[in-house]
C-alpha cells in the first residue's frame, strides 16, 4: 500500500483599505492599486496561493475633545 506525499499548501492573505486619513496618496487611495503591489510583492517573495481580503467602507475615526 503505498502513501501519497502530502504537500502543505498555504494561502497567503491579501488585505486592502482605503484609508481617508492618508490625504491625497492616490497609491494607497485605490484597492486595484493596492491589489497590484500585493501580488507583485507576494510573488516575488515565493507565494503563489493568495486571496484578497478587501476593506472600502472608509469610515472615519472619532476624534478626542481632549487633543
Amino acid at each position: 500500500m503505498s502513501r501519497k506525499k502530502q504537500v502543505n499548501q498555504k494561502i497567503t492573505a491579501l488585505y486592502c483599505r482605503i484609508s481617508l486619513e492618508d490625504g491625497g496618496d492616490n497609491e494607497s487611495m485605490s484597492i486595484s492599486n493596492q491589489k497590484l503591489m500585493l501580488r507583485d510583492f507576494a510573488e516575488k517573495n515565493g507565494m503563489f496561493q493568495y486571496e484578497y481580503y478587501v476593506d472600502d467602507t472608509a469610515i472615519l475615526g472619532l476624534k478626542s475633545e481632549l487633543q
